[in-house]
């Protein structure tokens, strides 16, 4: 983990002891996170939001995280740990800026953001070295297709902003730094206003937007800000029970992985349309998510040595990792902070553990039952919701260069088609038609 970096959102809470092998039996193939019966099956476990908005989630949590997994080398994890702070600013895009990271910039431009050019000649990949190694920010948004392109997507906006700016008349050395802040603020917007509602809840994000965060201080001992465990370890990795089992791509329905993988140029026939992945104005109604149910779908049960390295099966299961890694922080149960939160906790048959289970249950399973028992799988349960809610807003609001710090009265300048001025989709519209 990224030492001074993360805290406890419960420190009084005991972590919750439990054997590896029980883990092991609850996240490996056949397990309780397995997913893929239910496919098998032919189940429908189509949620009410759109299949994009989980790809969307990791792009925040490589955002606001710096922590070294499977997907990142050693040497990498310390250079992300360089720049990255706990925001929600774009740093995975701009890594340490024109001073710390040129090759991020285009020669030929400077105030804009490289490109990568596929088979196409179109500007519609990230940058890569001569071996197809992503030259990007934060090396974890290279780890499958959707990531990449939204990573690109980014890239394009920083770019539409730049050229605005300077039809504005914004001189040319202030033009980078105009054109980061308003990419910074239209995303940050669309965090607060289009991506946490369909998460928690509107009734909670609105709370939040108003009130003080009850529980989530924002800053550790030492004043400097953290993600807290219970956040990075557990209730923010709710996304990979939303994975689809297969998505529609260039006509065929395919897994993410091993598919979809990516570390390797985007062909112009893989290109993305993002309107099947997220509702675009105009368009048929996207591919839905895969409802919140404590499952996972097969691909990432069993995901390939790509991504893992060589490892036993087990290691193999994200849900093995995911439930290890909560184990391996001390992460408290689910149970407990249900009930340090006065939420009523779930009940065994809500909580449907193998009947060999012992104690109380692992924070992140738990919350992703939640879902299930108290939201319909559609969006997270009142503790999940909570956690995350209060931290997401609770880093925008402390950050002194977000829009709720410098200008709280700041609205979007962008157009779009939604209630609120601007949403992701209004975002992906204007950089594919501006390309």
């Amino acid at each position: 983990m990224y030492a001074g970096r993360y805290g406890r959102l419960f420190p009084g809470l005991p972590p919750l002891a439990t054997e590896a092998e029980f883990l092991r039996m609850l996240g490996r193939r056949g397990g309780a996170c397995d997913g893929g019966l239910a496919a098998d099956a032919g189940e429908s476990d189509d949620a009410r939001e759109a299949a994009g908005w989980p790809f969307f989630g990791q792009f925040i949590a490589h955002d606001i995280t710096a922590d070294r997994s499977p997907l990142t080398h050693h040497a990498d994890a310390e250079l992300i740990r360089n720049y990255r702070t706990p925001r929600v600013n774009l740093e995975c895009v701009y890594g340490g800026g024109p001073v710390g990271s040129p090759y991020l910039l285009d020669r030929d431009d400077t105030a804009k953001l490289l490109l990568g050019v596929n088979d196409a000649g179109r500007s519609d990949d990230v940058p890569r070295n001569q071996q197809g190694i992503a030259l990007i920010g934060d090396p974890r948004n290279d780890v499958h297709l959707f990531m990449a392109q939204l990573h690109v997507a980014m890239l394009k906006l920083h770019n539409l902003l730049v050229d605005r700016l300077r039809e504005d008349g914004v001189a040319e050395p202030d033009l980078f730094k105009e054109a980061r802040r308003a990419a910074t603020w239209h995303y940050q917007w669309i965090v607060l206003h289009d991506f946490l509602p369909r998460l928690v809840g509107t009734p909670l994000t609105d709370e939040l937007l108003v009130h003080e965060p009850r529980y989530f201080g924002g800053e550790n001992d030492d004043g400097e800000p953290f993600i807290p465990f219970e956040f990075a370890d557990a209730a923010y990795r709710y996304g990979h029970s939303q994975i689809r089992h297969r998505y529609l791509v260039a006509g065929e329905q395919v897994p993410i992985f091993p598919d979809l993988v990516g570390f390797q140029p985007v062909s112009a026939s893989r290109v993305v349309d993002w309107a099947g992945l997220f509702d675009v104005p105009g368009r048929p109604p996207a591919q839905r998510a895969k409802k919140i149910d404590g499952r996972l779908p097969r691909s990432l049960i069993e995901l390939p040595v790509a991504i893992t390295g060589d490892v036993d099966d087990d290691l193999h299961s994200l849900a093995v990792r995911d439930l290890e890694r909560g184990s391996g922080v001390g992460l408290p149960s689910g149970e407990a902070v249900a009930r340090e939160l006065g939420v009523a906790p779930l009940s065994p048959a809500e909580l449907a553990l193998p009947d060999v289970w012992l104690g109380e249950t692992p924070l992140w399973y738990y919350l992703l039952k939640e879902s299930q028992s108290r939201a319909g799988g559609d969006e997270l349960g009142p503790a999940g919701g909570r956690i995350v809610g209060e931290v997401l807003v609770g880093i925008v609001k402390r950050d002194p260069e977000s829009f709720l710090s410098v200008d709280a009265d700041w609205r979007p300048t962008l157009p779009g088609a939604h209630e609120d001025g601007f949403a992701l989709a209004d975002l992906l519209i204007l950089v594919t038609e501006g390309s």
